[in-house]
């Protein structure tokens, strides 16, 4: 592996400014919160309205699913980043979402501050080199079969288009262990900080795929990340997918406090 444009510099540590004087880098514990899928104008509105009481700056919501089964929610498309776009321009937060098909990065331009590359598309070489020629902040997340090296390497191939404004996401790979849904790798955020000048950060949600987890292990990747990704649902028994895995608002708020008092022990 050689990396030629991300590779550790520590004169020249990333920082993402997303505007508004909100950035994503090292010096602090970003937290991104949402549904995994937008289901509805209402609910949207409803998790962007709590999130703001939250000072939660950046919302999360899936608007294209791929999933497993083709018979699984698939998401509302654009209709969902339409309703995305309203509740973050209401509540001034910043959006973050999945695009799966590099045919709807430039549509979808106006709708995100942060296009999402999804694990399955970690290496949709495509879709990365489209959205490496956008002028939008790119959170990569690491494929769930995915080497620390490729991950880096899908990286480099967003950059080489001219966008340097990389999110790193380790959220968990796939192992023998099958008590969690993946597991979740925090030695890779370790390594990609030390080999890319890149923030990292990590999703607990997916990385255990276990509600009762997501608070514990997010506690633990705080110490070493530079943000989390969570997933979180009013009602998560009824959400239309990954309920098993998403927080509750109680929950949400637990979670911000928590965060909270590690962020002001160890950044200064």
């Amino acid at each position: 592996m050689e990396l030629k444009l991300i590779k550790y510099d520590e004169h020249n540590l990333k920082s993402i400014d997303l505007g508004d004087g909100l950035k994503i880098d090292r010096n602090n514990i970003s937290l991104i919160a949402g549904p995994c899928s937008v289901e509805s104008k209402d609910q949207i509105l409803e998790v962007a309205e709590f999130l703001n009481k939250l000072n939660i700056k950046i919302m999360r919501g899936g608007a294209f699913k791929p999933r497993t089964s083709p018979y699984s929610f698939q998401g509302l498309g654009f209709e969902g980043l339409k309703y995305l776009r309203e509740a973050g321009d209401k509540y001034k937060l910043k959006i973050v979402s999945e695009i799966i098909d590099p045919r709807d990065v430039e549509t979808a331009h106006d709708y995100v501050d942060i296009y999402q590359i999804g694990s399955r598309n970690m290496q949709n070489f495509s879709l990365l080199k489209e959205i490496g020629a956008s002028d939008k902040p790119v959170l990569l997340k690491r494929g769930m079969n995915a080497t620390i090296s490729e991950w880096l390497m899908a990286a480099e191939y967003i950059a080489l288009e001219g966008n340097d404004n990389i999110i790193l996401c380790e959220r968990g790979i796939r192992t023998f262990e099958d008590y969690t849904r993946n597991t979740l790798d925090l030695t890779a955020v370790a390594v990609a900080k030390e080999l890319s000048r890149l923030p990292v950060i990590v999703d607990p949600s997916h990385g255990t795929g276990r509600r009762e987890l997501v608070i514990p292990m997010s506690k633990t990747a705080a110490v070493l990340a530079d943000g989390l990704i969570v997933e979180m649902h009013k009602n998560p028994d009824e959400a239309v997918s990954d309920g098993f895995q998403s927080l509750d608002f109680n929950q949400t708020k637990k979670l911000v406090d928590e965060i909270k008092k590690i962020n002001d022990c160890i950044r200064y």
